[in-house]
């Protein structure tokens, strides 16, 4: 029940599908997760395919907010400009996060440094430095 239902082969789908009929709340609740999962991985998506998908993707928080998973529903609606921003822009901040954090445990270490130009060159030794320094 973890995995994407794309991943599955037949004959895990068919006995998936034969788990799920024994309790219909459990299988109402994996399509729904399926069908957010399937949101939730969609990248760069055009203006006018994002207006056939909005209502669909507010329709299902609503379904989520009168089941048990309130809290989801509350998580998604407080999250959902963020997610919609996620559809139009692919790119990600996480190589500018990964530095930060390495510029942190940097100054941790050191318990602060008290030359810039010490802190500067370790950054960039630590960062994968090439050797050349871009003065402006």
């Amino acid at each position: 029940m973890r995995r994407h239902h794309w991943k599955l082969s037949a004959v895990q789908k068919e006995r998936l599908y034969q788990y799920l009929a024994q309790s219909p709340v459990l299988q109402a609740l994996y399509f729904a997760k399926q069908q957010l999962n399937g949101f939730l991985t969609l990248k760069t998506i055009k203006a006018k395919r994002a207006r056939k998908l909005l209502p669909k993707f507010l329709a299902l928080i609503r379904q989520f907010e009168q089941s048990p998973t309130e809290t989801l529903a509350a998580t998604l609606t407080s999250w959902l400009e963020p997610i919609v921003r996620m559809w139009h822009f692919s790119k990600s901040n996480g190589i500018t996060e990964g530095f930060h954090t390495k510029m942190e445990m940097l100054s941790r270490r050191a318990y602060g440094f008290r030359n810039f130009e010490n802190y500067r060159l370790r950054v960039l030794a630590q960062c994968g430095w090439n050797g050349v320094i871009n003065r402006v």
